[in-house]
């Protein structure tokens, strides 16, 4: 069974379905639904719709350069059925799949590093500014300001202490 990439959205095209386009120069088209062809028939750029894997990788959302995807890549040899060395393919397989997965999560925890620093920031910034809707009017700033001072002194003096 040979399961093929839409040429729009590069998701799979399983035996049976989707539709097939030949050109006049026979370059062959699969594509995996009727969304896809209609976005060729377009002349639509896979790389600028959104939903496709082609803009996840050009934006950076997924995980474009792995050399676990080398091993996706179609081979056109011929090998002589041997039982062992299928065995072996089967288990590098399981193997691969385990590290790109593994691969990815990181990646993904990577991207969500940055949101979640950025949102620290905003609320940081946002209580600095409504500061007055959490502290009192009443309440005096030149003391707390000299406290602030104080306590940054003495950690100083801590610090140097130490060293």
């Amino acid at each position: 069974m040979r399961l093929e990439k839409c040429y729009f959205c590069s998701s799979t095209v399983y035996p049976g379905h989707g539709i097939q386009f030949v050109r006049n120069d026979c370059k062959i088209f699969r594509f995996c639904r009727s969304k896809c062809h209609k976005a060729f028939k377009k002349k639509r750029n896979p790389r600028k719709t959104r939903w496709t894997k082609a803009f996840r990788k050009a934006a950076g959302k997924d995980l474009a350069v792995d050399p676990s995807f080398e091993f996706e890549k179609r081979r056109h040899v011929p090998v002589k059925y041997n039982r062992e060395l299928w065995k072996n393919t089967v288990t590098a397989m399981k193997r691969i799949e385990e590290i790109r997965v593994r691969r990815q999560n990181q990646y993904i925890i990577n991207r969500l590093k940055k949101g979640k620093q950025l949102r620290k920031e905003a609320d940081i910034k946002e209580v600095e500014k409504n500061i007055h809707l959490i502290k009192s009017p009443a309440a005096g700033q030149r003391k707390l300001e000299k406290k602030m001072v104080q306590v940054i002194e003495e950690h100083d003096d801590d610090n140097m202490e130490e060293n």
